[in-house]
């Protein structure tokens, strides 16, 4: 649609009294990330691009992206790190689902699972005590990536974070 490759993350289906029934839809850019709110009427008719989803495991970073090697058959391809989603929370053999378009073969993006274990490299110690509200401080987890924690995390925790927006989980028992 408009030139691009949208994937479709919300849609609702409305017959309204009067009038024909219409198709409200919440559609996201695969190049940019872009999200659109799109109304489309009955019969309206969208090109249908086969992708496929495959898993794929991360190696190390050189000059040309990250290197990514095929649980399947060991291929190992470079992708660009503006083309993977979460990508501030990765380290090596984490696996991502890299989506291609199935046409020529080109690697639309690369997305991390929503929750990853990280371990805290670096965090001020909490006050005993200082826990009667909400409270959060900034940690520094082994990717390098900085996220806010509650106050009873301590340095050498494993963590679990949300990938999407870096926000803290749940701390996790090893």
């Amino acid at each position: 649609m408009d030139g691009g490759i949208w994937v479709c993350i919300d849609f609702q289906h409305r017959k309204p009294g009067k009038g024909n029934t219409v198709m409200n839809t919440k559609l996201k850019n695969v190049t940019d990330g872009r999200v659109l709110d799109r109304t489309f009427q009955v019969g309206f008719k969208l090109e249908d691009v086969r992708i496929e989803r495959r898993p794929y495991q991360y190696l190390y970073e050189d000059p040309t992206g990250r290197i990514f090697m095929n649980q399947e058959t060991f291929e190992q391809i470079p992708i660009a790190n503006d083309l993977v989603i979460g990508v501030e929370y990765m380290k090596e053999s984490d696996i991502v689902e890299v989506v291609t378009d199935t046409t020529d073969g080109t690697i639309l993006y690369a997305e991390m699972p929503v929750k990853t274990n990280l371990r805290v490299t670096h965090s001020e110690p909490g006050v005993k005590g200082d826990t009667a509200t909400n409270a959060t401080k900034p940690a520094t987890l082994e990717t390098g990536v900085e996220v806010r924690v509650p106050l009873f995390i301590n340095e050498g925790d494993l963590i679990q974070v949300d990938t999407r927006d870096g926000s803290y989980l749940s701390r996790v028992k090893e």
